[in-house]
This record gives structure tokens, C-alpha cells and sequence, in this order.
């Protein structure tokens, strides 16, 4: 559920652009103004308004946002002006190809379902003039290259039909890869991992736990490393409870002395209009906090109020 509070009946977008153009007029920018309109606007929305700026203005929102926000507002504004697909190309461009951040990269792309990853390829092509999979090829290497190339390129079943057996199957075969020889089949846990639905993923992962009394998770953790470790357990946590893996994601961005900016807003932004209620409630429950206090704690000026504003009310 999303977290995202837009007003029962919203300004056209029309009025919308005029609003944040007299917000920039004059001397210094009206960031209040510009955040209580752009922060409380859903996807379609925001297109619209962008595309009213550009008729009336004849000039692009996002360049001007650019020139009148500074710092990592400037940053989380300019990623919610995105759609999904078009936003997740983005970042997964800059985290491989400016800001060796691999992984960010992997987890955009390990915890998206195949329809997303499919219209985020596309995106990322037009956008880019280059495929996806070429940047990862040349960034990143061994299995980890090969696990996020065959999960990005792999069709996937979305329902959640799970054949039963198949699992149990499954969970066996990776015991047997695994933890029951010495050395790891690395190619059979790409293979599971890539070519198996998300809910036949939560199922196999029920089943190792048990049939082997711990969880593949620490399986998962036992046999590989790394970068390789990261997008399998990605995958895994993401088929089993993706409201818990981003808690931990950014419980982790916050946690110890200095804050994980970057983490913080593309977790924030991109999860706000999917799933970011169900996170909010993971994060209470495993860290006896709330989200929010958990960001006003860590960030301050216009840019946490707008980051609040996307977490909606503090409950």
C-alpha cells in the first residue's frame, strides 16, 4: 500500500504548473510551495504537470527544479519527477556507470517483478541508446554478472500458483548444490533463482526450512559471497516478504554514525506509491521505532520534510 497523500479533489495540473512557477519567480524559491505540491501528486499527475510547465512555459520542469533545489533535495525531487520505469533506469544507470554503487544497481533489479524488469529494459534503451544488460557486462563480473543477467533476461511466471512438488524438488536440489557437498553449484542456484516465480521462491524457501531446520536465507549465506550472495538474497527476500527487505535496507542506511543518503531516497522514492505502508510496518515491529522518527532523526532541512511527506503520517 501506498503512502502517498494526494488531496481528494487536486488543482488541474494546469494550476498546478502556475503554482510552481510563481514559486520560483522573485528572488530565492518558495521550497515549502514547491514540496507541498510536487510531494502530495501521484505519477500520472506529476506527467501531467510537467507537461502544462513545458505548453505554458516552454521550458522543462526538471531543468528548473534543477536550478532552483540544491543538494540531496534536489536529488529525491528530481527521482520522484520520474515514472517507475523511467526512475529505475535511471538509477540503475548512475549506480553503474558513475557511482560504482553495484549494489544499488542489484537491488533495483532483484527485487522488481519480470513485467517491471521488462518495461524497465525497454525504458533503459530509449533512454540510454544501450541495453541494459551491456553496462551490466561491462561493470559488474563472475556470478554475480551472470545471476542479475539471467534474472533480468528470464521469463517468470507472476501468479501465485506454486506446484508443490516441484518445490520440495527444488528445496532438495539446492540442499544438494549447497550445503550437502563440498564447494558450491553456483549454476544451479542461478538457475532456481532466475527461472522460478516468486511465490514458487517463497515456497522452496518454507520447504528448506523444513526439511533442513534453517532457512535458505543462511543457506544462501553460508555458500556464496559478495555481490553474488547480495542478489540471492535479494530475490529470496523479496519473494517471501519485500516490505521486510526494504526495512532492513534502510534501517541498515541509518544505522551507526553518518547516513546513507543515496539508500535513503531511492528506497523512500521508489517504494512510495507501492508498498511503502507494509515497509513502515515492518520497520515498527523489527526496530520498535517508527520510520519517520527514524528519518527526522537523520535528516533535516526541506529535505526531511519532503521525505515525511512521502512516508505520510507518523502512525
Amino acid at each position: 500500500m501506498s503512502t502517498l497523500i494526494v488531496p481528494p479533489i487536486p488543482p488541474s495540473p494546469r494550476d498546478d504548473a502556475m503554482q510552481l512557477y510563481r514559486a520560483f519567480k522573485g528572488f530565492g524559491c518558495d521550497t515549502s510551495a514547491v514540496i507541498n505540491i510536487l510531494a502530495h501528486r501521484d505519477a500520472t499527475q506529476r506527467a501531467y504537470i510537467q507537461q502544462e510547465y513545458r505548453t505554458i512555459y516552454s521550458e522543462e520542469l526538471s531543468k528548473r527544479l534543477e536550478k532552483e533545489l540544491r543538494g540531496k533535495l534536489e536529488t529525491a525531487v528530481l527521482l520522484w519527477m520520474h515514472d517507475p520505469a523511467g526512475r529505475d533506469a535511471t538509477i540503475v544507470r548512475k549506480c553503474l556507470t558513475v557511482d560504482a554503487n553495484i549494489q544499488g544497481a542489484t537491488e533495483v533489479i532483484c527485487s522488481r517483478t519480470p513485467s517491471q524488469l521488462q518495461h524497465l529494459r525497454q525504458i533503459y534503451h530509449s533512454k540510454f541508446g544501450t541495453y541494459m544488460e551491456h553496462d551490466i557486462e561491462a561493470t559488474t563480473f563472475g556470478d554475480h554478472k551472470k545471476i542479475l543477467l539471467a534474472f533480468l533476461t528470464t521469463p517468470r511466471h507472476e501468479g501465485y500458483e506454486v506446484n508443490r512438488e516441484i518445490a520440495q524438488q527444488d528445496a532438495k536440489f539446492l540442499y544438494k548444490a549447497g550445503e550437502k557437498k563440498l564447494g558450491t553449484d553456483e549454476k544451479a542456484f542461478i538457475r532456481i533463482f532466475s527461472e522460478r516465480s516468486a511465490a514458487h521462491l517463497a515456497a522452496i524457501s518454507s520447504y528448506y526450512h523444513d526439511i533442513y531446520g534453517h532457512s535458505l536465507e543462511k543457506a544462501v549465506k553460508n555458500e556464496t559471497s559478495g555481490h553474488f550472495a547480495y542478489a540471492l538474497l535479494t530475490i529470496v527476500q523479496c519473494a517471501e516478504h519485500p516490505g521486510k527487505y526494504f526495512a532492513k535496507v534502510l534501517h541498515k542506511a541509518m544505522k551507526g554514525l553518518g547516513t546513507n543518503d543515496a539508500t535513503l531516497i531511492r528506497v523512500i522514492v521508489t517504494r512510495t506509491e507501492i508498498d511503502m505502508q507494509y515497509i513502515k510496518a515492518e520497520y515498527l515491529k523489527k526496530y520498535r521505532k517508527t520510520l519517520n522518527d527514524a528519518v527526522h532523526s537523520e535528516t533535516s532541512g526541506h529535505y526531511r520534510d519532503f521525505l515525511l511527506q512521502l512516508l505520510g503520517p507518523n502512525v
